[in-house]
Protein backbone atom coordinates (compact mmCIF):
# COMPACT_ATOMS: atom_id res chain seq x y z
CA UNK A 1 0.00 0.00 0.00
CA UNK A 2 1.46 3.37 -1.05
CA UNK A 3 1.96 6.35 1.21
CA UNK A 4 -0.55 8.24 -0.93
CA UNK A 5 -3.19 5.59 -0.28
CA UNK A 6 -2.50 5.70 3.45
CA UNK A 7 -2.78 9.50 3.36
CA UNK A 8 -6.25 9.59 1.73
CA UNK A 9 -8.88 9.92 4.43
CA UNK A 10 -12.55 10.74 4.85
CA UNK A 11 -15.92 9.25 5.68
CA UNK A 12 -17.93 11.06 2.99
CA UNK A 13 -17.38 11.70 -0.71
CA UNK A 14 -16.71 15.38 -0.04
CA UNK A 15 -14.12 14.57 2.65
CA UNK A 16 -12.34 12.04 0.44
CA UNK A 17 -12.27 14.46 -2.50
CA UNK A 18 -10.88 17.21 -0.27
CA UNK A 19 -8.21 14.82 1.03
CA UNK A 20 -7.08 14.04 -2.53
CA UNK A 21 -7.00 17.76 -3.36
CA UNK A 22 -4.83 18.36 -0.31
CA UNK A 23 -2.36 15.69 -1.44
CA UNK A 24 -2.18 17.30 -4.88
CA UNK A 25 -1.68 20.77 -3.38
CA UNK A 26 1.17 19.48 -1.19
CA UNK A 27 2.85 17.81 -4.17
CA UNK A 28 2.35 14.29 -2.85
CA UNK A 29 0.27 13.44 -5.93
CA UNK A 30 1.79 14.80 -9.14
CA UNK A 31 0.03 15.24 -12.51
CA UNK A 32 -0.39 11.80 -14.08
CA UNK A 33 -0.15 9.96 -10.77
CA UNK A 34 -2.69 7.12 -10.46
CA UNK A 35 -5.30 7.12 -7.72
CA UNK A 36 -6.06 3.85 -5.93
CA UNK A 37 -8.74 1.64 -7.50
CA UNK A 38 -12.18 2.24 -6.01
CA UNK A 39 -12.36 -1.12 -4.21
CA UNK A 40 -8.84 -0.79 -2.81
CA UNK A 41 -9.42 2.67 -1.39
CA UNK A 42 -12.87 1.81 -0.03
CA UNK A 43 -11.48 -1.22 1.84
CA UNK A 44 -8.49 0.76 3.12
CA UNK A 45 -10.47 3.60 4.70
CA UNK A 46 -13.59 1.61 5.57
CA UNK A 47 -16.26 3.20 3.41
CA UNK A 48 -18.74 1.98 0.82
CA UNK A 49 -17.42 1.74 -2.74
CA UNK A 50 -20.16 4.10 -3.93
CA UNK A 51 -18.75 6.76 -1.62
CA UNK A 52 -15.36 6.53 -3.35
CA UNK A 53 -17.06 6.54 -6.76
CA UNK A 54 -18.88 9.76 -5.80
CA UNK A 55 -15.62 11.34 -4.57
CA UNK A 56 -13.81 10.48 -7.79
CA UNK A 57 -16.73 11.87 -9.80
CA UNK A 58 -16.56 15.16 -7.88
CA UNK A 59 -12.84 15.38 -8.64
CA UNK A 60 -13.42 14.57 -12.31
CA UNK A 61 -16.14 17.22 -12.69
CA UNK A 62 -13.81 19.82 -11.20
CA UNK A 63 -11.07 18.76 -13.65
CA UNK A 64 -8.79 17.58 -10.84
CA UNK A 65 -8.58 13.99 -12.09
CA UNK A 66 -9.17 12.14 -15.33
CA UNK A 67 -10.87 8.77 -15.64
CA UNK A 68 -10.03 6.25 -18.35
CA UNK A 69 -12.22 3.23 -17.65
CA UNK A 70 -10.17 0.15 -16.89
CA UNK A 71 -7.01 2.26 -17.10
CA UNK A 72 -8.08 3.83 -13.83
CA UNK A 73 -8.17 7.36 -12.51
CA UNK A 74 -5.19 9.72 -12.62
CA UNK A 75 -4.40 13.23 -11.45
CA UNK A 76 -5.11 15.56 -14.33
CA UNK A 77 -2.34 17.59 -15.89
CA UNK A 78 -2.74 21.30 -15.34
CA UNK A 79 -4.05 22.90 -18.49
CA UNK A 80 -5.11 26.38 -19.56
CA UNK A 81 -8.89 26.68 -19.86
CA UNK A 82 -9.99 28.36 -23.07
CA UNK A 83 -11.26 31.86 -22.39
CA UNK A 84 -12.72 34.72 -24.41
CA UNK A 85 -10.62 37.66 -25.56
CA UNK A 86 -7.40 38.42 -27.37
CA UNK A 87 -4.71 35.76 -27.48
CA UNK A 88 -1.51 36.87 -25.79
CA UNK A 89 1.84 37.06 -27.55
CA UNK A 90 0.78 36.30 -31.11
CA UNK A 91 1.91 37.88 -34.35
CA UNK A 92 -1.13 36.44 -36.16
CA UNK A 93 -4.26 38.45 -37.00
CA UNK A 94 -6.61 37.40 -34.21
CA UNK A 95 -10.14 36.66 -35.46
CA UNK A 96 -11.17 34.55 -32.49
CA UNK A 97 -11.57 37.23 -29.84
CA UNK A 98 -15.34 37.49 -29.43
CA UNK A 99 -14.78 41.16 -28.57
CA UNK A 100 -17.00 44.10 -29.50
CA UNK A 101 -15.52 46.78 -31.74
CA UNK A 102 -13.63 49.22 -29.51
CA UNK A 103 -14.41 52.07 -31.91
CA UNK A 104 -18.15 51.49 -31.35
CA UNK A 105 -18.13 51.50 -27.56
CA UNK A 106 -19.58 54.84 -26.33
CA UNK A 107 -17.09 57.28 -24.82
CA UNK A 108 -17.97 57.68 -21.10
CA UNK A 109 -15.92 60.88 -20.59
CA UNK A 110 -18.85 63.30 -20.56
CA UNK A 111 -20.95 61.06 -18.34
CA UNK A 112 -18.10 60.65 -15.85
CA UNK A 113 -18.14 64.38 -15.21
CA UNK A 114 -21.75 64.16 -13.94
CA UNK A 115 -21.15 61.54 -11.27
CA UNK A 116 -20.15 63.84 -8.42
CA UNK A 117 -22.35 63.38 -5.38
CA UNK A 118 -22.35 62.24 -1.81
CA UNK A 119 -20.48 59.05 -1.02
CA UNK A 120 -22.34 55.79 -0.45
CA UNK A 121 -21.82 54.29 3.01
CA UNK A 122 -22.11 50.84 4.57
CA UNK A 123 -25.67 49.69 5.09
CA UNK A 124 -27.24 51.65 2.24
CA UNK A 125 -29.29 50.00 -0.54
CA UNK A 126 -27.18 48.00 -2.97
CA UNK A 127 -28.98 49.34 -6.06
CA UNK A 128 -28.79 52.94 -7.25
CA UNK A 129 -32.31 54.34 -7.47
CA UNK A 130 -31.83 55.76 -10.95
CA UNK A 131 -30.49 52.50 -12.32
CA UNK A 132 -33.27 50.56 -10.62
CA UNK A 133 -35.95 52.70 -12.28
CA UNK A 134 -34.37 52.32 -15.73
CA UNK A 135 -33.69 48.59 -15.33
CA UNK A 136 -37.23 47.90 -14.13
CA UNK A 137 -38.65 49.47 -17.28
CA UNK A 138 -36.06 47.76 -19.51
CA UNK A 139 -36.63 44.26 -18.13
CA UNK A 140 -40.28 44.13 -17.11
CA UNK A 141 -41.33 45.25 -20.60
CA UNK A 142 -40.18 41.80 -21.77
CA UNK A 143 -41.77 39.96 -18.84
CA UNK A 144 -45.38 41.21 -18.89
CA UNK A 145 -46.66 37.83 -17.65
CA UNK A 146 -44.70 38.05 -14.37
CA UNK A 147 -45.90 40.21 -11.47
CA UNK A 148 -43.21 39.03 -9.04
CA UNK A 149 -40.06 40.47 -10.66
CA UNK A 150 -37.22 41.47 -8.32
CA UNK A 151 -34.03 43.17 -9.52
CA UNK A 152 -30.43 42.57 -8.46
CA UNK A 153 -27.23 44.20 -9.73
CA UNK A 154 -24.13 42.03 -10.07
CA UNK A 155 -20.59 42.50 -11.36
CA UNK A 156 -21.37 41.13 -14.82
CA UNK A 157 -23.14 38.09 -16.23
CA UNK A 158 -20.57 35.53 -15.08
CA UNK A 159 -20.72 36.95 -11.55
CA UNK A 160 -24.50 36.55 -11.67
CA UNK A 161 -24.16 32.93 -12.84
CA UNK A 162 -21.69 32.09 -10.07
CA UNK A 163 -23.92 33.60 -7.40
CA UNK A 164 -27.08 31.98 -8.76
CA UNK A 165 -25.41 28.58 -8.77
CA UNK A 166 -23.94 29.06 -5.29
CA UNK A 167 -27.33 30.02 -3.89
CA UNK A 168 -29.25 27.11 -5.40
CA UNK A 169 -26.87 24.19 -6.06
CA UNK A 170 -24.50 21.93 -4.20
CA UNK A 171 -21.32 20.36 -5.53
CA UNK A 172 -21.95 17.61 -8.11
CA UNK A 173 -25.44 18.89 -9.04
CA UNK A 174 -26.16 18.66 -12.77
CA UNK A 175 -26.61 21.85 -14.83
CA UNK A 176 -28.08 21.85 -18.33
CA UNK A 177 -25.84 23.80 -20.72
CA UNK A 178 -26.33 24.46 -24.42
CA UNK A 179 -24.08 22.41 -26.68
CA UNK A 180 -22.01 24.00 -28.17
CA UNK A 181 -21.63 26.30 -25.20
CA UNK A 182 -20.29 29.72 -24.22
CA UNK A 183 -16.78 29.31 -22.79
CA UNK A 184 -17.42 31.27 -19.58
CA UNK A 185 -20.53 29.24 -18.78
CA UNK A 186 -18.59 25.99 -19.19
CA UNK A 187 -15.81 27.25 -16.95
CA UNK A 188 -18.20 28.54 -14.28
CA UNK A 189 -19.94 25.19 -14.04
CA UNK A 190 -16.76 23.12 -13.95
CA UNK A 191 -14.89 25.33 -11.47
CA UNK A 192 -17.93 25.31 -9.19
CA UNK A 193 -17.83 21.52 -9.09
CA UNK A 194 -21.17 21.04 -10.86
CA UNK A 195 -21.81 18.52 -13.64
CA UNK A 196 -22.52 19.94 -17.11
CA UNK A 197 -25.30 18.16 -19.00
CA UNK A 198 -25.24 18.86 -22.74
CA UNK A 199 -28.45 20.19 -24.31
CA UNK A 200 -28.16 20.38 -28.12
CA UNK A 201 -28.83 23.60 -30.02
CA UNK A 202 -30.26 23.78 -33.55
CA UNK A 203 -31.31 26.62 -35.85
CA UNK A 204 -34.17 27.61 -33.49
CA UNK A 205 -32.20 27.46 -30.25
CA UNK A 206 -32.18 24.94 -27.40
CA UNK A 207 -33.89 21.74 -28.55
CA UNK A 208 -37.05 20.37 -26.95
CA UNK A 209 -35.78 16.78 -26.84
CA UNK A 210 -32.50 17.97 -25.34
CA UNK A 211 -34.26 19.91 -22.58
CA UNK A 212 -36.53 16.96 -21.86
CA UNK A 213 -33.53 14.62 -21.58
CA UNK A 214 -31.78 17.03 -19.21
CA UNK A 215 -34.82 17.26 -16.95
CA UNK A 216 -35.24 13.48 -16.99
CA UNK A 217 -31.57 13.20 -15.94
CA UNK A 218 -32.28 15.35 -12.88
CA UNK A 219 -30.60 18.68 -13.68
CA UNK A 220 -31.13 21.28 -10.97
CA UNK A 221 -30.58 24.26 -13.26
CA UNK A 222 -30.79 25.14 -16.95
CA UNK A 223 -28.87 27.95 -18.69
CA UNK A 224 -30.49 29.13 -21.92
CA UNK A 225 -29.42 31.93 -24.27
CA UNK A 226 -32.61 33.37 -25.81
CA UNK A 227 -30.77 35.53 -28.38
CA UNK A 228 -27.39 35.48 -30.11
CA UNK A 229 -26.37 32.15 -28.61
CA UNK A 230 -22.60 31.97 -28.29
CA UNK A 231 -21.01 30.52 -30.40
CA UNK A 232 -23.75 29.68 -32.92
CA UNK A 233 -25.52 33.05 -33.07
CA UNK A 234 -28.99 31.43 -33.14
CA UNK A 235 -31.97 32.98 -31.35
CA UNK A 236 -35.06 31.27 -29.98
CA UNK A 237 -38.11 31.38 -32.21
CA UNK A 238 -41.50 32.05 -30.67
CA UNK A 239 -42.67 28.49 -31.37
CA UNK A 240 -39.53 26.93 -29.88
CA UNK A 241 -39.78 29.07 -26.74
CA UNK A 242 -43.41 28.01 -26.31
CA UNK A 243 -42.48 24.33 -26.71
CA UNK A 244 -39.70 24.68 -24.12
CA UNK A 245 -42.13 26.33 -21.69
CA UNK A 246 -44.46 23.37 -22.13
CA UNK A 247 -41.66 20.93 -21.22
CA UNK A 248 -40.68 23.01 -18.18
CA UNK A 249 -44.26 23.12 -16.90
CA UNK A 250 -43.79 19.83 -15.05
CA UNK A 251 -40.57 21.08 -13.42
CA UNK A 252 -41.43 24.45 -11.83
CA UNK A 253 -38.64 24.30 -9.24
CA UNK A 254 -35.75 23.75 -11.65
CA UNK A 255 -33.78 27.01 -11.76
CA UNK A 256 -34.07 28.43 -15.29
CA UNK A 257 -31.43 31.05 -16.10
CA UNK A 258 -31.81 33.08 -19.28
CA UNK A 259 -28.58 34.82 -20.32
CA UNK A 260 -29.68 37.61 -22.67
CA UNK A 261 -26.13 38.89 -23.10
CA UNK A 262 -26.66 40.65 -26.44
CA UNK A 263 -29.91 42.40 -25.39
CA UNK A 264 -29.78 45.99 -26.76
CA UNK A 265 -27.65 44.92 -29.74
CA UNK A 266 -29.84 42.04 -30.83
CA UNK A 267 -31.75 42.07 -34.10
CA UNK A 268 -34.03 39.26 -32.89
CA UNK A 269 -37.09 39.62 -30.63
CA UNK A 270 -36.86 38.34 -27.05
CA UNK A 271 -38.76 35.11 -26.36
CA UNK A 272 -38.66 33.78 -22.81
CA UNK A 273 -38.87 30.12 -21.82
CA UNK A 274 -40.10 31.13 -18.34
CA UNK A 275 -43.87 30.84 -17.98
CA UNK A 276 -46.07 32.75 -15.53
CA UNK A 277 -46.22 29.68 -13.26
CA UNK A 278 -42.52 28.78 -13.13
CA UNK A 279 -41.25 29.21 -9.58
CA UNK A 280 -37.47 29.59 -9.88
CA UNK A 281 -36.00 31.68 -12.66
CA UNK A 282 -33.57 34.49 -13.49
CA UNK A 283 -33.04 36.73 -16.52
CA UNK A 284 -29.53 38.21 -16.80
CA UNK A 285 -28.72 41.21 -18.97
CA UNK A 286 -25.15 42.48 -18.98
CA UNK A 287 -24.08 45.85 -20.38
CA UNK A 288 -20.64 44.64 -21.47
CA UNK A 289 -21.43 44.03 -25.14
CA UNK A 290 -22.72 47.55 -25.82
CA UNK A 291 -20.93 49.63 -23.13
CA UNK A 292 -17.71 47.60 -23.14
CA UNK A 293 -16.26 44.63 -21.20
CA UNK A 294 -14.80 46.97 -18.56
CA UNK A 295 -18.34 47.91 -17.52
CA UNK A 296 -18.65 44.95 -15.18
CA UNK A 297 -22.36 45.23 -14.44
CA UNK A 298 -25.39 43.07 -15.11
CA UNK A 299 -29.05 43.44 -14.21
CA UNK A 300 -30.65 40.23 -12.99
CA UNK A 301 -34.43 39.91 -12.78
CA UNK A 302 -35.73 36.93 -10.83
CA UNK A 303 -38.44 35.54 -8.62
CA UNK A 304 -38.44 36.80 -4.99
CA UNK A 305 -36.84 33.68 -3.50
CA UNK A 306 -33.99 33.63 -6.02
CA UNK A 307 -33.50 37.37 -5.54
CA UNK A 308 -33.24 36.86 -1.78
CA UNK A 309 -30.56 34.22 -2.28
CA UNK A 310 -28.65 36.60 -4.52
CA UNK A 311 -29.00 39.42 -2.01
CA UNK A 312 -27.33 37.30 0.65
CA UNK A 313 -24.21 37.35 -1.51
CA UNK A 314 -24.35 41.07 -2.33
CA UNK A 315 -24.24 42.67 1.10
CA UNK A 316 -23.29 46.34 1.45
CA UNK A 317 -19.73 46.73 2.65
CA UNK A 318 -18.35 43.61 0.97
CA UNK A 319 -19.54 42.68 -2.50
CA UNK A 320 -22.06 45.20 -3.79
CA UNK A 321 -21.46 46.73 -7.21
CA UNK A 322 -19.94 50.23 -7.08
CA UNK A 323 -22.59 52.94 -7.09
CA UNK A 324 -20.26 55.08 -9.19
CA UNK A 325 -20.37 52.39 -11.86
CA UNK A 326 -24.14 52.08 -11.51
CA UNK A 327 -24.57 55.85 -11.94
CA UNK A 328 -22.28 55.82 -14.96
CA UNK A 329 -24.31 53.08 -16.62
CA UNK A 330 -27.65 54.79 -16.10
CA UNK A 331 -26.17 58.10 -17.32
CA UNK A 332 -25.06 56.40 -20.54
CA UNK A 333 -28.12 54.28 -21.31
CA UNK A 334 -30.49 57.23 -20.80
CA UNK A 335 -28.49 59.48 -23.16
CA UNK A 336 -30.11 59.72 -26.61
CA UNK A 337 -26.76 60.09 -28.36
CA UNK A 338 -25.41 56.96 -26.66
CA UNK A 339 -28.48 54.88 -27.46
CA UNK A 340 -28.16 55.99 -31.10
CA UNK A 341 -24.54 54.80 -31.07
CA UNK A 342 -25.66 51.45 -29.67
CA UNK A 343 -28.25 51.09 -32.44
CA UNK A 344 -25.59 51.96 -35.02
CA UNK A 345 -23.25 49.34 -33.54
CA UNK A 346 -26.00 46.72 -33.73
CA UNK A 347 -26.50 47.51 -37.42
CA UNK A 348 -22.73 47.35 -38.01
CA UNK A 349 -22.30 43.91 -36.42
CA UNK A 350 -25.26 42.53 -38.33
CA UNK A 351 -24.27 43.85 -41.75
CA UNK A 352 -20.60 42.90 -41.43
CA UNK A 353 -21.44 39.35 -40.36
CA UNK A 354 -23.98 38.97 -43.17
CA UNK A 355 -21.44 40.20 -45.72
CA UNK A 356 -18.79 37.78 -44.48
CA UNK A 357 -21.22 34.84 -44.51
CA UNK A 358 -22.13 35.73 -48.10
CA UNK A 359 -18.44 35.88 -49.05
CA UNK A 360 -17.87 32.41 -47.60
CA UNK A 361 -20.97 30.98 -49.27
CA UNK A 362 -19.89 32.32 -52.65
CA UNK A 363 -16.59 30.46 -52.19
CA UNK A 364 -18.19 27.09 -51.45
CA UNK A 365 -18.45 27.30 -47.65
CA UNK A 366 -22.21 27.69 -47.05
CA UNK A 367 -22.60 29.89 -43.97
CA UNK A 368 -25.57 31.55 -42.30
CA UNK A 369 -24.87 34.60 -40.15
CA UNK A 370 -26.74 34.51 -36.87
CA UNK A 371 -26.95 37.28 -34.29
CA UNK A 372 -24.00 38.30 -32.13
CA UNK A 373 -20.40 39.43 -32.45
CA UNK A 374 -19.09 36.41 -34.39
CA UNK A 375 -19.93 34.05 -37.25
CA UNK A 376 -20.27 30.27 -36.74
CA UNK A 377 -18.68 28.72 -39.82
CA UNK A 378 -19.20 25.05 -40.76
CA UNK A 379 -16.09 23.40 -42.23
CA UNK A 380 -15.60 19.94 -43.82
CA UNK A 381 -13.30 18.64 -41.10
CA UNK A 382 -12.22 19.20 -37.50
CA UNK A 383 -12.23 22.89 -36.68
CA UNK A 384 -8.84 22.64 -35.03
CA UNK A 385 -7.30 21.26 -38.23
CA UNK A 386 -8.77 24.11 -40.27
CA UNK A 387 -7.54 26.62 -37.68
CA UNK A 388 -4.04 25.19 -38.02
CA UNK A 389 -4.21 25.70 -41.78
CA UNK A 390 -5.28 29.31 -41.20
CA UNK A 391 -2.35 29.90 -38.86
CA UNK A 392 -0.03 29.20 -41.79
CA UNK A 393 -1.87 31.93 -43.66
CA UNK A 394 -1.52 34.48 -40.86
CA UNK A 395 -4.85 34.07 -39.01
CA UNK A 396 -5.64 32.99 -35.45
CA UNK A 397 -9.12 31.43 -35.38
CA UNK A 398 -11.23 29.86 -32.63
CA UNK A 399 -11.95 26.16 -33.39
CA UNK A 400 -15.34 24.64 -32.66
CA UNK A 401 -13.83 21.99 -30.38
CA UNK A 402 -13.37 24.58 -27.63
CA UNK A 403 -17.14 25.09 -27.33
CA UNK A 404 -18.26 21.47 -27.53
CA UNK A 405 -19.61 19.44 -24.63
CA UNK A 406 -20.70 16.34 -26.57
CA UNK A 407 -21.82 17.37 -30.07
CA UNK A 408 -19.10 16.09 -32.42
CA UNK A 409 -20.69 17.85 -35.41
CA UNK A 410 -20.24 21.21 -33.65
CA UNK A 411 -16.49 20.52 -33.59
CA UNK A 412 -16.54 20.89 -37.39
CA UNK A 413 -16.84 24.65 -37.09
CA UNK A 414 -14.88 27.84 -36.58
CA UNK A 415 -16.09 30.84 -34.63
CA UNK A 416 -14.75 33.94 -36.36
CA UNK A 417 -14.98 37.53 -35.12
CA UNK A 418 -14.85 39.58 -38.32
CA UNK A 419 -16.85 42.76 -37.76
CA UNK A 420 -13.73 44.92 -37.40
CA UNK A 421 -11.99 43.67 -40.56
CA UNK A 422 -11.69 45.93 -43.58
CA UNK A 423 -13.43 44.81 -46.76
CA UNK A 424 -10.08 43.72 -48.17
CA UNK A 425 -9.10 41.71 -45.10
CA UNK A 426 -12.55 40.12 -44.86
CA UNK A 427 -12.31 38.97 -48.48
CA UNK A 428 -8.82 37.60 -47.86
CA UNK A 429 -9.96 35.70 -44.76
CA UNK A 430 -12.96 34.25 -46.62
CA UNK A 431 -10.65 33.06 -49.41
CA UNK A 432 -8.22 31.52 -46.89
CA UNK A 433 -11.01 29.73 -44.99
CA UNK A 434 -12.33 28.30 -48.26
CA UNK A 435 -8.85 27.15 -49.28
CA UNK A 436 -8.20 25.56 -45.89
CA UNK A 437 -11.59 23.85 -46.00
CA UNK A 438 -10.93 22.42 -49.46
CA UNK A 439 -7.57 21.02 -48.36
CA UNK A 440 -9.25 19.11 -45.51
CA UNK A 441 -12.46 18.05 -47.23
CA UNK A 442 -11.42 14.36 -47.48
CA UNK A 443 -11.08 14.19 -43.67
CA UNK A 444 -14.82 14.34 -43.14
CA UNK A 445 -16.46 10.94 -42.93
Amino acid sequence: MTNELLAITGDTAAEIAESVRSLIDRGMLAPGAPLPPVRTLADAIGVNRNTVVAAYRQLAVAGTVETAGRAGTRVAARSVVAQEGFAADTVLRDVGTGNPDAARIPDPSAALATLAGRPVLYGEPTIDQGLERWAAEWITADLPHRDDVRLTITGGAVDALERLFAGSLTRDDAVGLEDPCFLSAQRTVRVGGYRPFAVPVDAEGMTVDGLRAALDAGVRAIVCTPRAQNPTGVSLTASRAAALRDVLAAHPYVLVIEDDHFSMLSSAPFHSIVSETHRRWALIRSVSKFLGPDMCLAVTASDPDTAARLAERLSPGSTWVSHLLQRLVVSLVTDAEVTAQIADAAHHYRTRNLAFAAALTSRGVPTTAGDGLSVWVPVPGPGRAVAEQLMRRGWLARPGEEFVLRDEDAAHHLRLTVHDLSDTDAERLAADVAAAARSLAPIRK
